[in-house]
């Protein structure tokens, strides 16, 4: 007696690279489909029966998996709806070799097989395995080539001056694929050049176009879908300024190339502005600590009363003396004084919030939480020595390293909230158990348990 031919549930997965043409009739994803679905059909007298859903991504690069379709066939092999993957071709899965080895691996870990129908593999055996491997090194050297000659040509088409694509410039309009001069946007940019050389201050001149209601570049791209323009900030202000596509010439890698489209404004004007950002890049490098010299033990985690972050910058004055500050991210974005709550001297705040860390350490809700996770843990350290590390602890905190206070301070806090009358500390809440890794040996705490509170391993240090 012949034995009963075991159901297999095959899924058809399509993609396609590019969406311009999806809106036929019929297009390539409707010829992958119908073409699955006849092998499927073909394969009836073994057990081979189409799953309802499609898994259809138009529009979709081979080169990784970010597939909204690819990842819900995923899904589905995990949870065991699946049994047979097929594709029209090989690279149709993936064009990346690595890429495919998981997948690979995904269909071994959940016993589905893989095939394709033009190529005529079946990864349920090891010659199939052979010729996959064979297939997709070519689908991705195949890839790597085809992106090296779009490269090459974005190379040349820019050293001929033309423009490539991408988001248009304040000024300018495309039209048969090159830029073209908007008039009434033009007289804006040169506006902003000419504002820039009286005002000599991106903050002032960002506040003052916000003001006017003069946004970025709004425009509809190809797709027919219309980009609002957004407030310009400084950095805006500071790429519109440093873009010498407003000379005349496109750059690419850092070189220059005369464009094909019209300069809106001209040599002179360029040579004054890029003249006064040198002279202000030069100043800021002498008067302004970059973020890797400052000590802000507070940088992430405090807020102003409106939610703002607040972000830490430092200045040392002329005599040398260093100032260090936290000021709201939408002043560093519009200027100062865009946040009326304004900034906030940096070791005011951070003096008050280690004084609030400190007393919590002695704190008996505290002491008891950690104490509590102790037990949790079945760490081997007494309730006694929990008490009196974290004791020692408060009292050796001003002696604490700077690195090391910070530390401890981003372990235990959540979030500074500033308010108009005062501060709220949002605790971690997993941040008082995490302490009890300071008790274990060879730790600070483990020192401080011993009373040797004035030592402390060399890697704090």
């Amino acid at each position: 007696m012949k034995a009963p031919v075991t159901r297999k549930r095959c899924a058809v997965y399509c993609r396609v690279s590019t969406d311009e043409l999806l809106d036929q009739s019929f297009n390539s994803i409707d010829a992958q489909r119908e073409a699955g679905q006849a092998f499927i059909s073909a394969q009836r007298a073994e057990g081979w029966i189409p799953v309802v859903d499609d898994y259809d991504d138009g529009g979709y690069s081979g080169g990784n998996m970010e597939r909204p379709a690819l990842t819900r066939l995923v899904a589905d092999i995990d949870a065991g709806k699946i049994d047979i993957v097929v594709v029209y071709k090989i690279d149709r899965l993936t064009r990346n070799l690595a890429d495919f080895a998981k997948m690979v691996e995904l269909f071994d870990r959940h016993g589905v097989s893989f095939s394709a129908v033009t190529q005529q593999i079946n990864s349920a055996t090891s010659m199939g395995r052979l010729m996959l491997n064979i297939l997709l090194s070519f689908a991705q050297f195949e890839r790597e080539v085809t992106g090296e000659r779009i490269r090459d040509k974005i190379a040349a088409s820019k050293a001929k001056g033309m423009w490539m694509g991408g988001v248009p410039p304040l000024g300018y309009d495309v039209g048969q694929r090159q830029l073209m001069v908007n008039e009434a946007e033009a007289a804006i940019v040169r506006g902003i050049w000419q504002r820039f050389v009286d005002l000599r201050s991106t903050t002032v001149l960002a506040r003052e176009l916000n003001r006017q209601g003069i946004t970025t570049k709004a425009w509809t791209n190809t797709k027919g879908v219309f980009r609002a323009g957004r407030p310009i900030t400084k950095q805006n202000l500071y790429k519109t300024l440093r873009n010498p596509i407003y000379l005349g010439v496109i750059r690419h890698k850092g070189k220059n190339h005369p464009g094909q489209h019209e300069a809106i404004i001209d040599q002179a004007l360029w040579d004054r502005v890029q003249a006064i950002l040198a002279e202000e890049s030069s100043e800021r490098a002498a008067m302004t600590l970059t973020k890797h010299k400052t000590d802000a033990v507070l940088r992430g985690i405090l807020f102003a009363p409106n939610g703002d972050r607040m972000l830490p910058t430092a200045t040392k004055k002329s005599s040398g003396k260093l100032y260090r500050y936290y000021l709201p991210s939408s002043d560093k974005k519009f200027g100062r004084g865009t946040n009326p709550f304004g900034i906030v001297p940096a070791d005011q705040i951070e003096g008050l919030v280690l004084e609030q860390v400190k007393a919590a350490l002695q704190g008996p809700k505290i002491v008891q939480a950690v104490w509590d996770e102790v037990k949790r843990r079945k760490a081997d350290i007494d309730e006694p020595a929990v008490v009196l590390a974290m004791r020692n602890l408060s009292a050796v905190w001003n002696q604490l390293f700077p690195a090391e206070r910070c530390r401890l301070v981003r372990l235990l806090i959540d979030r500074v909230q500033l308010r108009d009358d005062g501060i709220d500390i949002e605790w971690q809440p997993m941040g008082w158990a995490e302490l009890v890794g300071d008790l274990a040996p060879h730790s600070i705490g483990a020192e401080l348990r011993e009373g040797n509170a004035d030592l402390f391993p060399p890697s704090r240090r």
